[in-house]
C-alpha cells in the first residue's frame, strides 16, 4: 500500500468513525477481550428491503495477525 492510499484510508476511517461513533467502541472491546484463534465473527447485513445475509468464519491465527497491522495502520 503506497502512502497516498494510506492517508486516503485513514481519512475514510475518520469519516466512518464520526458516522458510526459506537462500531469503533464495540471493535475495541471484542478485540480486547473476544478476538482469539478459534473465535467466531459472523456478520448480518439487512437491505433497506428487508433481505438479510449471513455469514461466519472461525479466527485463524493468521486473520489476528492481518486485525493487528490493520489496527497499527489506522492509529
Amino acid at each position: 500500500m503506497n502512502l497516498m492510499n494510506l492517508m486516503q484510508l485513514k481519512e475514510a476511517w475518520s469519516i466512518f468513525k464520526d458516522n458510526h461513533p459506537k462500531f469503533p467502541l464495540f471493535l475495541k472491546a471484542a478485540s480486547e477481550s473476544a478476538l482469539k484463534e478459534g473465535s467466531m465473527i459472523e456478520i448480518r447485513v439487512t437491505s433497506p428491503e428487508g433481505k438479510t445475509l449471513t455469514t461466519n468464519m472461525k479466527l485463524k491465527a493468521s486473520d489476528l495477525e492481518l486485525i493487528e497491522q490493520l489496527k497499527s495502520s489506522l492509529k
